[in-house]
C-alpha cells in the first residue's frame, strides 16, 4: 500500500520550510497554533495524517516555545495515527550540552532527546550537530547532514589562489579536516582559552596562514567573539583574505556588529535559524535544497550517504 507523504512546519521554520516544500515539489501541510490567553498553545492538524509518512520541520532555537511545539506536533502526529513521524530539525538546540564539563550541570542535548523519543519519532533528521555524539542519544535512526555540501561549490567558485582551512579552536579540527580534504589544501588551528562561556582570555595560531586565503570553518557562530578575533588573528600573521563558514546562525546581542568590525572579508551561513537582519558581509546559502533531496530520499527508502559529514 503506497502511504502518503505528509509535510508540515512549526511557526519559526516557515520561511524554510516553504524552501524545503518547494524543492521537492510538495505543499505544506494545513496545520494551526491557536494560543490560549495566558500563552499555552495547541498544535492542531488540519487535514488527515493517518497512515502518512509525516515530516515535521522545526528548528530549535530560542525561545523554548519551539521545542514545545516541535513536541507538541510530534504527540499530536503520533495520536492521528501517523505510519510514521520523523521530526526534521535543520538546528538542533540545546547541543552544546552534550557532556558534564563541570560539576552539577545538566546534560541538555541528551534530555532533549529523550523527549523527543518520548514524544514519539521515528526518526530524525538534522545537519552539524555540535558533537558527533548526540547521534547516540537516540534508539531511532539518526539522519546528519553536513552544510559541507553547500559550502566547498561556493567557495570552489571563488578562484582563491592559495586557500587554508583554520579551525577556531581544537575541537573543531574533525570539521575543518574534512574542508580541508574537499578542498585539498593545508589546515591551521587556533588554540583558545576561555574563564567562561563566551568570553575568550587568549587566543594562538598554530601553523602559517602569511599570503593565504584562509576559510574558517566552524558549526555555529553566537556572539561572534571566537571567529572575528580568529580573523584578527589571521591577518595580524599575513594573511591575504579571511572567510568564515558556518552552519548555525545563533548570532546572538552584538554579533553581527562584531563580525562586520572585524577583518573578515565574508561571512557564509545557511538559513537553518533565520537571520536577525542583512550585512553586506554576510552571504546565506540556503540548505533547503539538501533537506527537500533527503525528506524524498528517506520516503522512497533510498540511500542518503552523500548528505552525511
Amino acid at each position: 500500500m503506497a502511504r502518503n507523504l505528509k509535510l508540515f512546519t512549526g511557526n519559526e521554520s516557515r520561511y524554510l520550510s516553504e524552501k524545503i516544500a518547494d524543492n521537492a515539489g510538495l505543499e505544506l501541510g494545513k496545520s494551526s497554533c491557536p494560543r490560549f490567553a495566558d500563552g499555552e498553545f495547541e498544535p492542531c492538524y488540519e487535514e488527515t495524517i493517518r497512515g502518512s509518512f509525516t515530516f515535521i520541520i522545526q528548528s530549535t532555537f530560542p525561545p523554548a516555545d519551539n521545542l514545545l511545539e516541535l513536541l507538541l506536533m510530534i504527540d499530536a502526529a503520533k495520536r492521528a495515527s501517523s505510519y510514521k513521524v520523523i521530526a526534521v530539525i535543520p538546528y538542533f538546540g540545546y547541543a552544546r550540552q552534550d557532556r558534564k564539563d563541570r560539576p552539577r550541570v545538566s546534560i541538555g542535548a541528551k534530555l532533549v532527546a529523550d523527549m523527543l523519543s518520548t514524544a514519539g519519532i521515528d526518526r530524525l533528521i538534522t545537519m552539524d550537530l555540535h558533537a558527533d555524539q548526540i547521534q547516540g542519544f537516540f534508539n531511532v535512526p539518526v539522519d546528519h547532514l553536513s552544510a559541507v555540501a553547500l559550502f566547498i561549490p561556493y567557495i570552489k567558485q571563488m578562484g582563491l589562489k592559495d586557500i587554508v582551512v583554520a579551525s577556531p579552536d581544537t575541537g573543531g579540527t574533525k570539521r575543518a579536516n574534512v574542508f580541508a580534504k574537499h578542498l585539498s589544501t593545508d589546515m591551521v588551528i587556533c588554540h583558545k582559552t576561555r574563564s567562561k562561556a563566551n568570553m575568550i582570555d587568549s587566543m594562538t595560531l598554530i601553523g602559517d596562514v602569511e599570503n593565504k586565503d584562509v576559510i574558517i570553518v566552524d558549526d555555529i557562530i553566537d556572539t561572534g567573539g571566537t571567529i572575528a578575533k580568529a580573523a584578527d588573528l589571521m591577518k595580524s600573521k599575513g594573511a591575504r583574505s579571511v572567510r568564515a563558514c558556518a552552519t548555525h546562525a545563533v548570532l546572538s546581542g552584538s554579533a553581527i556588529e562584531r563580525m562586520e568590525a572585524s577583518a573578515l572579508d565574508e561571512v557564509l551561513l545557511t538559513d537553518s535559524i533565520p537571520l536577525k537582519r542583512s550585512s553586506d558581509k554576510i552571504t546565506v546559502l540556503s540548505c533547503a535544497p539538501l533537506f527537500a533531496d533527503v525528506i524524498q530520499k528517506v520516503y522512497e527508502n533510498k540511500s542518503i550517504s552523500s548528505a552525511f559529514i
